[in-house]
């Protein structure tokens, strides 16, 4: 085995062997210590993004973070107007929110570098962003924070000084649902004719609906949300994981191992059958991982029934989302909170615990909204 296939291997990405005596000019370098200015612009990056959301001085910093950088690795000109855009989107949203009833008091985010790849005068850097936003003035019972992960691929250029300019942010994970991301939601186009299928009923989004208790049930939901928020962060190895790997990414798949977890019972036959539903290491039928596939499975087996409005959801209980109302489903997510009459719902793609149901109907005004009894 050559050394790169080793690298491969071991998970490792190769710099390339730059001459010891080539002149900076020609050959930019990317070393320990330029990787930890990567990761720091790339934490200073979404950090300023996190905190244009926060109400109070921590949201109402003067300069943003990323203006501290300058020399040896900086923002392009053309990046730090896109982020100056950036900024000013996400104060809007922040308002927005706020007249939903949602308001933070303070985020946190921490960025890891995962890889770097250096090819000629690029270098393509992955990451991992956690950021935890505490809410504002919270409620007896009210969840204290909610908080996600997301991954991206940050392009840094060369210039002819040999400096690097940070030229291009690039989401990679299949969902776009962080609170701070304004990348479009990812959509998904339903592989059969939605008229040959069940039609979901969709359910309203104005507050304070009549109340919808569930009743008695052999399910456990609190195992449900407890495997969902476990999980949320640390995938199951017992599971693949789908992000990045096809239309839809893992929510689905998520779910469905949570319901499962709470006693959804395999109905085992042809993978694309969609009444039928199983799911393991090695083989899952497309109704345990397919949104719109698992919606046709759960009506046709009468083991959900339709909500009116989406703050009926209780624990354990389902939404699905339509962003460009094409009447394919693009977005499962589960109910592992309620408080106050607001449902929070904990999902993959991006990693999210605990987002109230009330960010995603104001970040959202325009989807579908499809809530499933379970």
């Amino acid at each position: 085995m050559g050394a790169a296939a080793t690298s491969v291997v071991a998970g490792v990405a190769l710099l390339p062997n730059w001459s010891a005596g080539a002149s900076v000019v020609d050959d930019p370098t990317v070393d320990a210590r330029t990787k930890a200015t990567f990761q720091r612009l790339a934490d200073a990056v979404f950090t300023d993004r996190t905190d244009a959301l926060v109400d109070g001085k921590q949201g109402n910093r003067d300069k943003p973070l990323t203006d501290g950088f300058s020399g040896d690795v900086r923002l392009s000109s053309g990046t730090a107007r896109t982020e100056d855009a950036a900024l000013s989107s996400l104060g809007k949203r922040k308002d927005t929110l706020a007249k939903a009833g949602e308001t933070y008091s303070k985020g946190a985010t921490t960025v890891t570098l995962n890889a770097t790849r250096v090819t000629g005068r690029t270098a393509k850097a992955a990451v991992t962003e956690t950021t935890t936003l505490t809410y504002d003035k919270t409620r007896a019972g009210q969840p204290k924070s909610t908080g996600f992960q997301s991954h991206h691929e940050l392009t840094f250029k060369a210039d002819r000084q040999g400096n690097w300019q940070l030229t291009d942010i690039r989401d990679t994970d299949q969902g776009g649902l962080a609170v701070n991301t304004l990348s479009k939601p990812t959509t998904v186009k339903a592989t059969t004719a939605d008229d040959t299928m069940p039609a979901a009923k969709r359910a309203a989004t104005t507050r304070n609906p009549v109340a919808a208790p569930k009743t008695g049930t052999a399910l456990d939901y609190k195992a449900m949300a407890t495997y969902a928020e476990k999980y949320v962060y640390t995938y199951n190895k017992d599971y693949p994981d789908f992000n990045g790997h096809g239309a839809g990414g893992d929510c689905t798949n998520f779910v469905s191992q949570s319901l499962k977890a709470g006693g959804w019972k395999h109905v085992p036959g042809y993978v694309y059958d969609y009444t039928r539903w199983f799911g393991n290491a090695d083989i899952q039928s497309d109704s345990f991982v397919g949104v719109n596939e698992w919606s046709w499975f759960a009506q046709n087996s009468k083991r959900t029934t339709a909500l009116d409005n989406v703050y009926q959801l209780e624990v354990g209980d389902v939404l699905q989302m339509d962003f460009d109302r094409d009447g394919s489903k693009d977005h499962t997510m589960i109910v592992t909170y309620k408080s106050g009459g607001v449902p929070y719902v904990t999902y993959h793609s991006n990693n999210t615990l605990r987002r109230s149901v009330a960010s995603l109907v104001a970040s959202y005004p325009n989807a579908y909204y499809y809530a499933y009894r379970t």
